[in-house]
């Protein structure tokens, strides 16, 4: 009997998949907990349109992060802070400060996006990765300068 899963079935296959049962496992076990539906042509058509509209709205996301990692490419951030006689910052530059001066700019990226290798302990210049999705990866310059 062809199932379609309605949650993950350990050993039997993920959400959403249409899998081949036996008559018994499917009615004593995968109906009777809710874990699936027989698959009548309506069923496997409904199931399709889901897989259809997720991809496209995936696409669609993936877009919209690629267009803004195109707009950010390059931009500059100038962060003013208090630093020693030796171009030494008290305090560091996180991804917190940078993701705030980047909204101060108009760009509204989550700071756990930021990828810092360390935070920023000197004045000068560094340029930062941002990694909206795994895919889609931009940079920005990041200009430490001291406080007169």
């Amino acid at each position: 009997m062809k199932v379609i899963l309605l949650a993950d079935v350990k050993g039997s296959g993920k959400k959403d998949q249409i899998i081949e049962v036996s008559d018994g496992y499917a009615r004593n076990f995968l109906f009777k907990k809710k874990l699936a539906i027989e698959a009548t042509s309506t069923e496997i058509n409904a199931v399709q349109n889901k897989k259809k509209a997720e991809e496209f709205h995936k696409a669609e996301e993936i877009k919209k992060w690629k267009e803004i990692a195109a707009k950010i490419k390059g931009h500059e951030v100038v962060c003013a802070v208090k630093c020693g006689d030796n171009g030494k910052v008290f305090g560091s530059i996180t991804s917190k400060e940078i993701a705030e001066k980047l909204a101060d700019d108009g760009f509204e990226v989550d700071k756990k996006k930021i990828l810092l290798k360390e935070p920023i302990k000197n004045a000068g210049s560094y340029t930062v990765e941002i990694k909206f999705l795994p895919d889609v990866v931009s940079s920005v310059k990041v200009k430490v300068e001291a406080l007169k």
